[in-house]
């Protein structure tokens, strides 16, 4: 069973995008779970549930034992959401100041899971933009990491830096952990800074042995339309669309 963390320590980059529309675009074969560890709560928004208005979240799972199936929502056939939101803002502090209580903190997500995972063929996990205490929980319970990519003026160098950061959590925390690959997102290939960024960060995969996927996930007001007017992401409601078809073809590549 894959368990995919999308991550990257950027915001703005479609990391919930690429989760809800994948998990769309996997829930015709699979059973899918999305673990939202981001504190917008932005996998519930995309299904069109305010999360402010959920009585249990990844928060009470981590922080106070809940089990995790009392926290599950199901928000399309064969998709499940395990929801986060603003509660999450407060788990570093509550974990590490109370260390005697939480004595294995990077290991919280992966040891509140075990009794879910058999119910899935994939878990993908949207993570929030930043190297903290829930950053590490995700990279020590993922076996894969999907790194988003936007080809702008300075993002080679924070790519960089995630990339290095998650080998990094490989060698200390997490052998099994492996970078799944750099999927670009939000192109406009008609721009020069687009594709002279794009082509730096294939030619830096390629000497790092580091997959760059073919697919790129281009800049469309497409997908936050299906999220705003239909409450479902892009895959569910208008696959046809050539610009979603972007996510079925990277999902295809994941698969290969």
């Amino acid at each position: 069973m894959p368990i995919i963390a999308v991550s990257t320590n950027k915001g703005g980059v479609l990391k919930t995008s690429i989760t809800t529309n994948l998990a769309g675009a996997l829930c015709e074969k699979h059973k899918v779970l999305i673990i939202d560890t981001d504190n917008q709560g932005n996998v519930l928004v995309s299904f069109g549930v305010n999360p402010d208005n959920v009585e249990l979240t990844l928060y009470d799972v981590l922080v106070d034992g809940i089990d995790p199936a009392k926290a599950l929502i199901n928000v399309h056939s064969n998709i499940d959401v395990l929801p986060a939101n603003d509660d999450m803002s407060f788990l570093e502090f509550d974990v590490l100041s109370d260390r005697e209580n939480y004595p294995d903190p990077f290991r919280m997500l992966e040891k509140s899971m075990q009794t879910l995972e058999s119910r899935y063929d994939y878990i993908l996990i949207d993570s929030p933009p930043n190297l903290g205490l829930v950053q590490g929980n995700v990279l020590s319970y993922a076996d894969s990491v999907l790194v988003p990519f936007q080809p702008e003026g300075y993002s080679m160098r924070s790519l960089i830096k995630i990339l290095n950061a998650i080998q990094n959590f490989k060698e200390k925390h997490n052998p099994k952990l492996n970078i799944l690959g750099v999927v670009a997102t939000l192109v406009d290939q008609r721009t020069t800074l687009h594709s002279e960024v794009l082509q730096q960060c294939r030619r830096y995969c390629l000497e790092n042995d580091i997959r760059m996927f073919e697919t790129v996930i281009p800049r469309s007001v497409r997908f936050a339309a299906s999220v705003a007017y239909e409450r479902k992401p892009a895959t569910l409601t208008d696959s046809k669309n050539p610009l979603v078809q972007a996510y079925f073809d990277l999902l295809k590549e994941i698969e290969e």
